[in-house]
């Protein structure tokens, strides 16, 4: 839910937490992400490294509501930015290990390695639903060998959010400025084959958003 109702990508989705989130003014406030260097995970900034406000729709906060009665938040430490051990005191600073109450959490309440939830939760969950084949035969070494799946991975949840925005008439400016891009143009050529079917907006509105964001802004990535 938090990924197709709120637009997070999965590092996002793993680091979102309890303090995160304004119930009464149904606000999310996207500041972190599990980010995995070498083989470790940490804390870091989202990514494009940009904090930002998204809208909480009254469907996610019941579900992440009932989610919570089921499974509370988990107070999680790691390092911040660079799992490394630090060589200089601004380093030591900058890199301190923080806490913070994660939603979800792995079966021993720790942080979701993204590798093991995608090749051990969500692919068997693809395979089980019929999207993608069943697992192959590992190999010599015991690894897990799933049908290439680019096109189905988490992030799809993030394109179902956005597809959804626009079809419901939503603004590609503030659409964009949910999703993190800090060039509206960027989501309306990433997003334009939803906009044929959008709602009643209609492009002279997207077009008179556009204008009124004005300059333009650098190329964003999101993959």
């Amino acid at each position: 839910m938090i990924g197709a109702g709120l637009g997070l990508q999965q590092g996002g989705a793993f680091g979102l937490a309890l303090e995160d989130i304004d119930f009464v003014k149904e606000v999310v406030r996207v500041r972190r992400q599990v980010k995995m260097v070498r083989a470790k995970l940490c804390f870091a900034l989202p990514k494009g490294r940009k904090v930002r406000d998204a809208p909480l729709p009254s469907s996610v906060a019941r579900a992440i509501q009932q989610h919570m009665e089921q499974f509370a938040p988990v107070p999680v430490t790691l390092p911040w930015d660079d799992p490394r051990p630090a060589e200089t005191p601004v380093e030591a600073k900058h890199r301190r290990p923080r806490t913070y109450s994660l939603l979800v959490t792995g079966r021993e309440q720790k942080p979701i390695n993204r590798n093991y939830f995608n090749s051990y939760v969500w692919k068997p969950a693809l395979a089980t639903a019929g999207v993608i084949a069943p697992l192959e035969e590992g190999s010599a070494d015991g690894t897990r060998v799933w049908e290439p799946s680019r096109e189905h991975g988490f992030h799809v949840l993030r394109h179902f959010y956005a597809s959804e925005e626009l079809e419901a008439g939503e603004s590609v400016v503030s659409l964009a400025r949910w999703l993190g891009h800090s060039d509206p143009g960027f989501t309306l050529r990433k997003y334009s084959h939803v906009l044929p079917r959008a709602g009643a907006r209609g492009g002279a509105a997207r077009l008179r958003d556009l204008r009124v964001a004005g300059r333009q802004s650098p190329v964003d990535c999101d993959s």
